[in-house]
């Protein structure tokens, strides 16, 4: 496993893992970053990726993205 910072950009990645306090955890839920979907990294800007995640594109943060292991 490695955190979704460090996957390729354009590759789908399944979520194996979702790390930190549960608020955290639960705020990436509600937006769709659940353990076994497939995800890809559209792109990363400055400190915040864009990624695709069930037919929708996401802005988060680099440090949000370190806790979605893949």
């Amino acid at each position: 496993m490695i955190p979704l910072t460090m996957a390729d950009t354009g590759t789908m990645v399944k979520i194996r893992k979702i790390g930190g306090p549960d608020k955290v955890r639960r705020h990436l839920q509600e937006m769709g970053f659940v353990v076994d979907a497939m995800i890809s990294i559209v792109t990363s800007i400055d400190d915040n990726l864009i990624v695709a995640v069930k037919e929708s594109r996401v802005a988060i943060s680099r440090e949000l993205a370190e806790r979605i292991m893949v």
